[in-house]
């Protein structure tokens, strides 16, 4: 009887294209290998022929994608002999950080917005032993006094500015072209701080430059990683990046000093990855939109009822722009459309209780009772 080889993370399935070593000592989780989901209901609601896939990125250890890139980057901060890290957070990037830290043996310390961050990830954060300082400010405040921190204190900086979290986050792309067997036409990604989009680009590009030991112009932002002969030549998706309406500064062409949106995780209004997002922008030719508190709730519900697809509110934001740009016409038809779902839906459920329309019937435990229950609400 042969045994398939048990999955222990994306640094040992993606070693030879990460920045590691043979004696490096691997933090993980076991993250990444997560679903790509095709849906099946809301393309036929749209009325147009599109495949839409959703990429699940709410089912790593953490329940988001921001686990990709804390293994890279506590492996590398454990490897350059740090004992703690540190970082700014509007909630995953805490709960995440907390999570790889304690793996690790060492400390993290997390600043997150005071009254501004999901009870699910803040909960995260508490119980995996993080030293969390609330501050009264926002997100932007935050990476502010942590770049200012790390230059007096012995600590590593592990938000998307610590450039083997971008290392990590790219293997998403990895796993897409390797399961469609091609890279998608467009991928839709929220968009805060720009590093995930950013990252993407980076993996897609390292597929499609198909040479090895060099950089060429197709991987811009591979910052020298590109080691590898890619499986995919010439094809790259066209990125899009959707932002909420009250904190979208690549709409407004400028910094947004007071972001505000349902959607906390992208909750941010000066973007650390922001000329790298304007790289991918131009080379990808893809765009950037913005779309408002009410389309994103409704496309995070109309996912979980018509697909069975929690997310929470930030992630469903790709999908709300996909939507009403394959309805539009500017997303072509026959086209295959990847949307990121960045984190789980449980990360935030005081959001999902309060739209919620599912009845709950109150009832006697009595077998009568029960069966007028389910016959007055049968389809």
């Amino acid at each position: 009887m042969s045994f398939r080889q048990r999955y222990t993370g994306l640094i040992e399935r993606y070693r030879d294209r990460l920045p590691v070593h043979d004696d490096t000592r691997i933090i993980s989780l076991g993250e990444g290998n997560t679903p790509l989901i095709r849906l099946h209901n809301i393309p036929s609601m749209l009325g147009k022929n599109v495949d839409i896939y959703v990429k699940y990125e709410g089912l790593n250890p953490t329940g988001s994608f921001k686990d990709r890139g804390m293994t890279m980057a506590v492996t590398k901060a454990v490897e350059e002999g740090s004992k703690a890290i540190i970082c700014a957070s509007t909630g995953n990037t805490s709960a995440s950080a907390a999570a790889y830290a304690a793996r690790a043996g060492i400390t993290a310390f997390v600043l997150i917005p005071d009254g501004k961050i999901a009870q699910g990830k803040l909960a995260q954060a508490m119980m995996e032993g993080a030293v969390i300082v609330q501050i009264m400010g926002n997100f932007d405040d935050g990476m502010r006094l942590v770049k200012e921190v790390a230059v007096e204190s012995p600590v590593t900086i592990v938000n998307s500015i610590n450039p083997f979290r971008l290392q990590g986050q790219k293997t998403a792309a990895f796993e897409i072209v390797e399961e469609l067997g091609r890279a998608p036409d467009y991928h839709c990604l929220p968009v805060g701080n720009a590093g995930n989009i950013t990252a993407h680009w980076i993996g897609y590009s390292e597929y499609a430059c198909g040479e090895a030991e060099s950089v060429t112009a197709a991987c811009t932002l591979c910052q020298g990683h590109c080691r590898f002969a890619g499986a995919i030549t010439g094809q790259r998706p066209k990125m899009v990046g959707y932002q909420a309406s009250g904190s979208a500064p690549f709409m407004r062409g400028k910094m947004v000093d007071n972001p505000e949106t349902v959607a906390t995780a992208i909750r941010i209004g000066h973007p650390q990855s922001w000329d790298q997002a304007w790289i991918v922008n131009k080379e990808s030719g893809g765009w950037f939109d913005e779309c408002t508190d009410d389309e994103i709730l409704e496309a995070q519900k109309l996912l979980a009822e018509r697909e069975g697809v929690f997310c929470e509110p930030a992630s469903a934001t790709s999908l709300a722009g996909a939507m009403r740009d394959i309805k539009s016409g500017k997303i072509e038809a026959s086209s295959t459309v990847v949307c990121t779902l960045t984190g789980h839906g449980l990360k935030d459920p005081d959001t999902a209780i309060a739209q919620s329309t599912a009845p709950v019937v109150k009832v006697e435990a009595k077998l009568d009772q029960v069966k007028k229950a389910i016959h007055d609400n049968l389809g």
